[in-house]
């Protein structure tokens, strides 16, 4: 079993009187964020050790517990210690912390004890030394019995410090905070104003890990300049959602009226709109509206591919336009059900055959558009199923 335990204890730096797990971040607070983040690492509890119970702190924990997930706030290390299962392992994050799925995961699937750290020349100002050259990055895995001798200890020892030494102590394996992408928007933060330059490269990164190159060149910078704007101003992700469906809509209409570059152009928008959508959505844990998004995103391109292959039809009186699209359509699926997560970066998705499908058609080729387009998606299915070949 996995509990996570979080600590809501130390104040903010440039907000007197709220504590620094209770600043807004990506749509939220801080500690909401971290119980995010737990959560999508298999944490089935949380434990928040506490200083003192705020309204804002009180309502972020009821908003927690709505994820369906146990959650309790203790204010020593023996009340954390027996609300825990006895085989209980912990994923400690640090107050404050701030950091994206792949690092929590990555240390959530070691089996003994561990520390992410950095070295010592290359530590924040909120990391805190262990010895060895090391300072701790802010999360850990551990033995739940660890918490336990922390509550043996006297009760005046900061809980979160006397945890990280024991197990360092314990010789707890100390993992290095990767270089690059990992890196990008991890660290421990105590002042409101810097969070939204920490919330834009976090939502940068967790974009960056999609292998696709639709969103790693366009969504990526739109998510960068505007999802922080979006979740400042707390914007409802069923507009965001709304607008991509009204603009998929008014592409589709476009396209059946024999609009080929307004629809395309319209599509293409929609289809940026609903990722943006579907990222801000994963942020909140909206487990309706990101599912949603992953639908529109998969059948704006599959229906407008359908819908240029009728207008192409239409004018030439043949059957050519509706064929390739839909052999586009079906290569497509087949590629996205076969392809591994770490497919090549070259590889088609519904983002990419769209992109190559408007682009094309807007230089005045639309047969040409559902050609390429096809032959596109069946060298996909043919890279995927060397991949699948090769790990057999």
């Amino acid at each position: 079993m996995l509990a996570g335990l979080i600590f809501a204890v130390q104040d903010a730096d440039d907000r007197p009187g709220m504590l620094a797990a209770t600043l807004p971040f990506a749509g939220m607070t801080v500690i909401e964020y971290q119980a995010r983040l737990l959560i999508a690492a298999g944490a089935s509890q949380i434990v928040i050790v506490v200083s003192r119970l705020t309204p804002e702190l009180l309502g972020a924990i009821a908003r927690i517990g709505r994820r369906g997930v146990t959650v309790d706030n203790v204010r020593s290390a023996g009340e954390a210690s027996a609300r825990l299962h006895p085989l209980a392992h912990l994923l400690v994050l640090a107050d404050g912390l701030v950091t994206t799925d792949a690092v929590v995961a990555s240390i959530a699937r070691e089996e003994g004890d561990a520390l992410l750290v950095v070295p010592e020349s290359e530590a924040d100002a909120g990391y805190e030394l262990i010895g060895g050259g090391d300072a701790w990055a802010g999360i850990a895995r551990l033995d739940g019995l660890r918490l336990a001798n922390v509550a043996a200890m006297p009760r005046d020892y900061d809980i979160q410090s006397s945890l990280l030494h024991v197990a360092a102590q314990a010789g707890a394996m100390r993992l290095v905070l990767p270089e690059g992408e990992q890196r990008i928007g991890h660290g421990i933060e105590r002042r409101g104003d810097s969070l939204e330059l920490r919330s834009r490269a976090v939502v940068s990164s967790s974009l960056a890990t999609r292998t696709g190159w639709f969103d790693r060149w366009i969504v990526r910078p739109f998510a960068r300049i505007g999802l922080p704007a979006l979740m400042r101003r707390q914007l409802p992700t069923t507009a965001l959602a709304g607008a991509a469906g009204a603009l998929g809509l008014a592409g589709w209409a476009s396209l059946w009226t024999g609009h080929l570059t307004v629809g395309l152009i319209s599509a293409l928008v929609a289809l940026v709109v609903a990722k943006l959508a579907g990222s801000f959505a994963r942020l909140r844990d909206e487990a309706v509206v990101a599912p949603a998004m992953t639908w529109l995103t998969a059948g704006v391109p599959a229906v407008s591919a359908l819908l240029l292959g009728r207008a192409v039809d239409s004018e030439t009186g043949e059957l050519t336009g509706v064929v390739l699209a839909i052999a586009s359509v079906v290569a497509g699926a087949l590629g996205e059900r076969a392809a591994p997560s770490d497919r090549p970066q070259w590889c088609g998705d519904p983002a990419a055959y769209l992109t190559v499908l408007a682009t094309v058609t807007i230089l005045g080729f639309p047969t040409i558009a559902l050609g390429a387009v096809a032959v596109y998606a069946a060298v996909t299915v043919a890279a995927a199923i060397e991949l699948l070949r090769e790990r057999l």
